[in-house]
């Protein structure tokens, strides 16, 4: 697939997918929800790939939902169906992004708000510029959070601090983000994703399958009690045993050297 709304690049086992409409934001229209969606399955599907990093074009990773065409039909006296659009659109990213066995970076370079901030809160590792800014955004324009904001952001930086950004929609610095948890890493713009690039690359020759399993893990154990975690635990533990990539790590242990992970 052809990208106009995207960028996107592989090199050294990482793919980058930078979201590129600086003029609007980056805010997601159709157009680059579609492309983001075949994106992720291309990352899922492609062996070469081994980690991911999401960024944004200009000066912000993304706004969130582009407005105007729903702006458009509010002025022709038409209801915009919010509810099957986000069914058909921001779950479907967030929840690729999640099942994605992959390690994802967000480099986050810029402004992020509703779906943008979900898009971030959704990947594995958060590195953010040190003039990047968090903000809900939702209830500026009356509605109810989506892109999984009300499950992870919770999570992350507790409810409290969550509460106060959703209703008060005030924004939050990136050395605060990093101070509540909801970013790994500050650096200066201009060392935002050389530094994410060396992250992921060093994520990309970790043992692939590992990392795989433990987003599972993670995943199941943010809505799942004790009893059930542990034997899900058991059953993960069991595939990863199988795995080349656990047999060099034993044997590499052994040996004393570093282990050459190959992803399989």
């Amino acid at each position: 697939m052809t990208y106009t709304a995207l960028l996107y690049d592989q090199t050294d086992g990482v793919a980058t997918i930078t979201l590129n409409r600086p003029e609007r934001s980056n805010a997601f229209d159709q157009t680059m929800i579609a492309e983001m969606i075949d994106a992720l399955k291309t990352v899922e599907r492609d062996a070469q790939v081994r980690a991911v990093v999401l960024t944004g074009a200009g000066k912000n990773f993304c706004a969130g939902q582009d407005l105007a065409a729903a702006l458009d039909l509010y002025r022709e006296g038409a209801r915009v169906n919010f509810g099957e659009h986000v069914r058909q659109s921001y779950n479907v990213i967030i929840a690729k992004i999640r099942t994605i066995e992959k390690p994802i970076l967000a480099a986050i370079n810029g402004a992020a708000a509703g779906a943008g901030l979900g898009l971030a809160c959704a990947c594995d590792l958060r590195y953010a510029a040190e003039n990047a800014k968090f903000r809900m955004a939702f209830i500026g324009i009356a509605l109810a959070p989506d892109s999984a904001t009300s499950f992870f952001l919770p999570r992350l930086i507790g409810l409290g601090r969550a509460t106060e950004m959703a209703l008060t929609n005030a924004p939050l610095d990136a050395p605060t983000a990093q101070q509540y948890g909801l970013v790994h890493r500050v650096f200066a713009a201009e060392e935002l994703m050389p530094q994410t690039r060396a992250s992921a690359r060093q994520l990309a020759h970790a043992p692939t399958q590992s990392i795989g399993l433990t987003k599972r893990a993670f995943n199941r154990a943010l809505s799942a009690d004790l009893d059930t975690i542990l034997e899900y635990e058991a059953l993960l533990q069991d595939i990863a045993a199988n795995t080349a990539d656990h047999r060099e790590g034993v044997r590499a242990f052994i040996e004393k050297r570093a282990p050459e992970f190959k992803g399989t």
